[in-house]
């Protein structure tokens, strides 16, 4: 089964694709491309407020390409429906059957992707669906996976995690009942090393600013200059 990961640029897309090419449970599934949306107005990663380049440069480290789909900003959800639907259809074009998400227990979000993708002839996937989060997030770092938060909800977790390593360290100062995946919206991240690509990517911390209530770290390539992240959508 040929499939397309739908791709935040952060550690629960890395690591779904690492599952998919090694657990055996899934070895009749071939990824062949990673799927990712971006604000053309500021040209970064929704949410996460990744550079693209950065996107492209998880793509050449994993091997694969890169589908970018342009979101205007703002962005309604119907433009996103519709240019969602633009790209399944050259999924069935290109002869992908399946895209796989890295969702973890979100049965709401869940169900919306099974919605959005029953219009089509893809399938959804949810290689790390019902993972227990806290070993999930130990096994990540344990399997070589290295990455940075890039986006930090306040209302969550402390503000003075953004540009933080997701590691052991950040783990334990998370507060009660907070997510040490941040499958809540607690913070997002980006992906610069893992077993899911063939080299690191080399990354440093820029800038760190709040805006629309969202604390964002500007990730940059190493030796690149900053530049203020933007806001949620961005």
């Amino acid at each position: 089964m040929r499939a397309w990961i739908s791709w935040s640029t952060g550690k629960d897309s890395a690591w779904t694709l690492h599952v998919l090419r090694s657990h055996p449970r899934w070895r009749e599934v071939e990824v062949v491309g990673l799927l990712a949306t971006f604000n053309a107005a500021h040209d970064r990663v929704a949410m996460h407020a990744v550079r693209r380049e950065l996107a492209r440069a998880q793509a050449r480290a994993a091997g694969l390409p890169l589908v970018e789909v342009d979101l205007p900003w703002p962005c309604s959800n119907e433009e996103y429906e519709e240019r969602m639907e633009a790209a399944c259809a050259r999924a069935e074009r290109e002869g992908v059957e399946a895209v796989a998400f890295g969702d973890l227990y979100l049965a709401d979000v869940r169900a919306y992707r099974e919605r959005q993708l029953a219009r089509t002839a893809l399938a959804p996937l949810f290689p790390l669906w019902g993972s227990d989060t806290w070993a999930l997030a130990r096994e990540m770092q344990d399997g070589g996976l290295r990455a940075i938060l890039t986006c930090v909800d306040p209302r969550q977790v402390d503000r003075r995690l953004a540009g933080r390593e997701f590691d052991r360290a950040l783990l334990s100062e998370l507060p009660p009942g907070a997510d040490p995946c941040g499958e809540n919206g607690e913070f997002h991240t980006f992906a610069y090393q893992g077993p899911m690509f063939a080299r690191g990517i080399g990354v440093q911390v820029g800038e760190v600013v709040e805006r629309d209530g969202f604390v964002f770290a500007d990730v940059v390539p190493s030796g690149a200059s900053p530049e203020r992240p933007r806001p949620p959508g961005s």
